[in-house]
């Protein structure tokens, strides 16, 4: 059977190119999994030729290029996301916060015997290829055209899996939750709930429209948005859609929005997207900015665990690379298998039981009914944005390489221990944000710093 979610998510959720700043918590970022697309990152990454010393932590240096960086990175992101921007000079002070910060946090990490396999640096590499869908020769030859270390890079994301295991496991242990205060936290949650509070989790194709466009080119913009709306309710994967047609600045990552409460999204989405179920494509939604395609990926009761999940049911075919298959030449592979279903040489079953290299072939490559969060992410992700009977194109997890199909999806009564676990799970997150903070300030007041000239 294909491996299950790790425990730790803190982990999984890390990108090097991808680091959230001026957030509530550091926590906060950590949840947050938006990726750059790769030329974004690129232009993030360069440092101007000047450079100099800003802070001391302890023994080692906070430079300029480094704040400037971060900079340049957060300030793409919020274009993005259409977010609004603070000053220059306040973004810097609040990076460099964060840098001091992160810098004792890693000093912590190592004097304490925390370390990083290089296996787990391979890992985070091709995940921050997969975010980008670039394969890792790919994603190498990008950055190093363009002037950037590849060892630089790797050693970004060794300490950013660095970060992720001393934070985990300085916070996890300050942690503790009794029957008791879970039966509180359960009543509270029930007594305070409001039934208009809701977590969208949404997708979105935009289609552009001019600022001074003419009715005429409006009309033919609104065909384009419309064939492609009436692709997405075909059940072509909207993802790929995005990518393809979207004008959106998310359009790299699927169009995916993420997981916010409702009023974290634009007030035209949750009112379009108001009686619509998980999984409903929704649109036209006009704008001053076009008009908006939306997929709802999960919808929920905010602040308290649903009563029903969704559960969804996949087969795949599993190809691992080794000396004798690459990479590409198992998405090729897993390409012919598709067209051989497609034309009926083939059942989805038949191409699994011949091929898969995954426990569950001798079942027709059948996964059995799952619920959120229970498969890796970049495997997850993927199962979600498929319709019922669709095939994905070939893509890369942990694991190897993949070809899935959506056999069926169904709500499913959750039981009574998995509601006070999920209930658990959200009061120790909740836990964890707190604790966190109160850890990260603690290694900064034992950490010596020396703020020396000011960021530019």
């Amino acid at each position: 059977m294909l491996v299950l979610m790790d425990k730790t998510k803190w982990v999984l959720a890390l990108s090097a190119l991808s680091l959230g700043l001026l957030s509530g918590s550091a926590l906060a970022q950590l949840r947050s999994s938006t990726a750059l697309s790769v030329p974004a990152v690129l232009s993030a990454t360069t440092q101007r030729p000047a450079d100099f010393i800003v802070a001391i932590v302890n023994s080692e240096p906070v430079t300029n290029s480094e704040v400037r960086t971060r900079v340049l990175r957060f300030e793409q992101q919020q274009a993005q996301r259409g977010g609004v921007l603070p000053e220059r000079s306040e973004i810097a002070k609040q990076v460099l916060e964060r840098l001091i910060i992160e810098r004792a946090q890693l000093q912590h990490g190592r004097d304490t015997g925390v370390r990083v396999e290089e296996t787990a640096v391979d890992q985070g590499v091709q995940n921050v290829a997969r975010q980008n869908q670039l394969s890792v020769d790919e994603l190498r030859k990008r950055l190093t055209d363009d002037g950037n270390s590849w060892a630089q890079f790797r050693s970004d994301i060794r300490d950013e899996l660095m970060l992720a295991r001393t934070r985990e496991r300085e916070v996890d242990s300050r942690i503790a939750i009794s029957e008791a205060e879970l039966d509180r936290f359960i009543k509270e949650q029930a007594d305070n709930l409001d039934p208009n509070a809701v977590d969208l989790n949404l997708s979105q194709i935009l289609i552009e429209v001019p600022e001074r466009a003419i009715p005429a080119q409006v009309a033919a913009l609104q065909a384009r948005a419309q064939r492609v709306l009436d692709r997405a309710n075909k059940g072509d994967d909207f993802a790929a859609l995005a990518r393809e047609y979207s004008d959106a600045g998310d359009k790299a990552s699927g169009g995916a929005l993420g997981m916010r409460p409702a009023d974290g999204h634009a007030p035209i989405f949750v009112q379009a997207t108001a009686n619509a179920k998980s999984g409903a494509v929704v649109g036209l939604v006009r704008s001053d900015a076009g008009f908006h395609i939306l997929k709802v990926i999960e919808k929920k009761q905010a602040g308290l665990p649903t009563l029903m999940v969704q559960q969804s049911r996949a087969r795949h075919v599993l190809l691992r690379a080794s000396a004798q298959l690459s990479d590409s030449a198992a998405r090729d592979q897993l390409l012919a298998i598709k067209a051989d279903i497609a034309a009926g040489k083939t059942t989805f079953e038949a191409a699994a039981k011949a091929t898969s290299q995954d426990g569950s072939a001798k079942d027709g490559g059948d996964l059995g009914w799952a619920s959120p969060g229970q498969f890796v992410p970049e495997f997850e992700e993927v199962m979600n944005s498929l319709s019922i009977g669709q095939i994905s194109e070939p893509f890369q997890s942990r694991f190897g390489m993949h070809l899935m199909q959506l056999v069926e999806r169904r709500e499913n009564a959750m039981s009574e221990r998995e509601q006070r676990e999920q209930a658990r799970a959200s009061l120790r997150e909740k836990k964890q944000e707190e604790a966190l903070n109160t850890w990260s300030q603690d290694v900064r007041a034992r950490a010596y710093i020396e703020l020396r000239e000011p960021p530019l």
